[in-house]
């Protein structure tokens, strides 16, 4: 085969350098966002906070909503008063202070300072950064304050360490008793159980137990005043599975109890725990900050973004004018490279925000009726819809919605809630899988309590609606919303 040269003409898209950080900067969360600000701060020095606390990355911060919604409204910005304020602040600082004054009296201490709820240092930076405690740890520091002998404290470490997050032992005291028998000399299963018996009293009651029976028992101990405390510990002790299946009327006739005097056992028995662990939480909190917020003023709808959850940044002058009287080249160069560096990084941060609030904005006018009405009202809508009003891609319109929130009247919802698919109806509309979802809901709530709803029930009373879903559709939207079967809501008070 013969080898030549050719020439030929084509087109490629190049994802630039830039380009690629503001599809990232896109797709990151308000959290690690202001995290990605703040090291891009540590490593440009061209780039510094902006001490006057207005973000410098300008972009609409209201549109207002009724129909559709005018992305030209005006920021308003009260500068002046920002200005009398800050010239009353000055004043108010004296020029010397005065050589008799203590320390304490001019500066606080740091223990004033750190329960000062207006305090953003790390006076206190050990408590709000150290882990949650777990069940463990709780019930250790307890131990640690419990008279035991040095046996039964090796004992009460073993069975701690079987604890699970909900409160149960994850073994038997028989399998406990088996693995210190090696370490313990004449080490009898009666001990390891009176162990267990003493931590069972513990904060929170009933932890350490092997079941659920054995949990209930234990917390009940403290209602042996209550003139129905024989029928209940009876109930637990030998008819819980029937409780558990709703089974009233054969609990009934075994208890040998009345309708009134059966709803009472049970409201006792509701006011224990079974759970127990879940009382001590050892996850960390997620914490989530709404990007934009919506707001009704004067009949109208308004979107405005959330310039409080991300640090004002600004261009550090005095560096980015060093550029041309750098003493060398390489000087120069590196101030002029940080400084486009740090010029496109705010652009992308402006980007970002002008993409988030035409996306924020388009959703309000599309789902207007959620606002007014709630989630029954809400309408079906995809990526496609959105992605077509605003004039940008799906995948773009996928990235700013992840992680992203929204604050509203009814609640903080991530911009993904607004999305949903349709079912058709009996006049040939369409309606939101979120309100069938919410009608679900409503009709479960509404339902007797002793004739809960079933699946089909519920699917018939959809269709009455002119909402045509099948049963199995009904299914998947109620365990979604983690609603337990019929059978299992049946309840006799």
């Amino acid at each position: 085969m013969k080898q030549s040269l050719q020439l030929k003409l084509g087109q490629q898209l190049t994802m630039t350098p830039q380009l690629q950080q503001a599809i990232r900067l896109l797709q990151l969360s308000t959290l690690d966002l202001k995290q990605e600000i703040h090291e891009f701060l540590e490593s440009n020095p061209l780039l510094e906070l902006d001490d006057d606390e207005q973000l410098h990355i300008e972009a609409p911060s209201s549109i207002e909503s009724k129909s559709t919604i005018d992305s030209d409204s005006p920021v308003e910005n009260n500068i002046n008063e920002e200005e009398r304020v800050e010239s009353e602040w000055t004043e108010s600082i004296p020029e010397e202070l005065s050589i008799d004054s203590n320390w304490d009296d001019t500066y606080q201490s740091s223990a004033a300072v750190s329960d000062s709820n207006n305090y953003e240092g790390d006076g206190d930076f050990e408590s709000r950064n150290a882990p949650s405690e777990s069940i463990q740890d709780h019930l250790i520091w307890q131990l640690n304050l419990t008279h035991m002998s040095d046996r039964d404290i090796e004992i009460a470490y073993a069975t701690i360490e079987c604890v699970q997050p909900d409160g149960y032992l994850s073994i038997s005291p028989n399998d406990i008793w088996e693995s210190l028998s090696i370490e313990l000399e004449d080490l009898d299963l009666e001990e390891v159980v009176a162990v267990q018996h003493r931590l069972q009293r513990f904060d929170p009651v009933g932890v350490c137990s092997i079941d659920l029976r054995d949990c209930l028992l234990v917390q009940l101990e403290a209602f042996q005043s209550h003139p129905l405390y024989k029928s209940t510990h009876n109930l637990i002790d030998h008819y819980l599975p029937l409780l558990g299946n709703r089974d009233f009327a054969q609990l009934s006739r075994k208890t040998k109890l009345k309708d009134e005097a059966l709803k009472e056992v049970i409201e006792l028995i509701q006011q224990l725990n079974p759970r127990p662990g879940s009382v001590i939480d050892a996850d960390d909190t997620d914490y989530v900050i709404p990007d934009v917020s919506v707001k009704k003023r004067s009949g109208v709808w308004q979107v405005e973004l959330n310039n409080d959850a991300l640090p004002p940044i600004k261009i550090n002058e005095t560096y980015s004018a060093m550029a041309s009287t750098a003493a060398t080249p390489e000087d120069a160069s590196y101030i002029k490279t940080s400084l486009q560096e740090a010029k496109w990084f705010m652009k992308s941060l402006q980007s970002r925000n002008e993409t988030l609030l035409k996306v924020a904005s388009c959703i309000v006018s599309r789902q207007i009726d959620f606002f007014e009405l709630g989630e029954e009202a809400m309408k079906p809508m995809v990526l496609h819809d959105v992605a077509e009003e605003v004039g940008m891609h799906e995948s773009t319109i996928s990235r700013v919605t992840t992680q992203k929130y929204m604050h509203t009247p009814k609640g903080i919802f991530e911009l993904k809630y607004f999305f949903s698919s349709h079912v058709n109806t009996a006049s040939g509309g369409e309606c939101s899988s979120t309100a069938i979802r919410a009608m679900i809901k409503k009709l479960v709530t509404d339902e007797p309590a002793k004739k809960p709803l079933s699946d089909n029930k519920l699917a018939t009373i959809l269709a009455d609606q002119g909402i045509q879903v099948a049963r199995r559709t009904v299914a998947k939207y109620r365990e979604a919303m983690n609603i337990p079967p019929s059978n299992e809501r049946k309840r006799l008070i």
